[in-house]
């Protein structure tokens, strides 16, 4: 395993696209993973469910998030934390492409 990743801007691992929403892993260790998940304008995503927990960052747009039985609504630069053991999803609340960071532990989604 390496002890050290660097990507330069723009460059990826993987890239996962499903009907209005692109997957891109940035990182992935034995412990975590970082993916920008871009979301077209109305695009949702389903919800999930899986062991772990996760941090989000808003990088542009507007997004609804799900985290259990709580409704987020998040803003460009807005940061949210749940454990991942509950239904989780995200949809673009606005105009134009949302894009968000995802920082998981441990690395299940890709």
């Amino acid at each position: 395993m390496e002890d050290t990743i660097f990507l330069k801007k723009g460059e990826v691992k993987y890239e996962k696209k499903r009907n209005g929403k692109v997957y891109n892993m940035l990182m992935k260790s034995t412990m975590m993973e970082a993916i920008i998940s871009e979301l077209e304008e109305s695009a949702t995503s389903r919800l999930y469910k899986h062991k772990g927990e996760e941090i989000h960052l808003v990088l542009e747009g507007k997004i609804g998030y799900v985290g259990g039985e709580r409704k987020f609504v998040m803003d460009k630069g807005d940061i949210l934390w749940h454990r991942s053991d509950i239904p989780h999803g995200a949809k673009n609340l606005g105009k134009g492409k949302a894009i968000y960071l995802t920082v998981g532990s441990p690395p299940t989604f890709m």
